[in-house]
């Protein structure tokens, strides 16, 4: 996911393709002011993310991407070669 947000914020720059080749979605955050950031990142380290990741060996692939279809997946899947 890619988040833009500030109320004044400059052009985007432009950056190849391949940065953003996989990416499903962009957002904009509007209305953001350095202090909701400011408040934000001092709270965001208290907040307990635990990533879910599963792996799968690189020949396995067949069988994550039907595991993703089913909706079977929690969390990401991972290809390891």
């Amino acid at each position: 996911m890619l988040v833009l947000g500030g109320i004044y914020m400059s052009p985007i720059p432009s950056m190849p393709y391949a940065l953003l080749w996989l990416e499903r979605q962009i957002r904009s955050v509007a209305n953001l002011t350095r202090e909701d950031a400011r408040l934000f990142l001092e709270v965001a380290p208290k907040v307990p993310v635990v990533p879910e990741v599963e792996r799968y060996p690189l020949e396995a692939a067949n069988e994550a991407l039907e595991a993703l279809r089913q909706g079977r997946l929690r969390g990401s899947a991972v290809l390891v070669p």
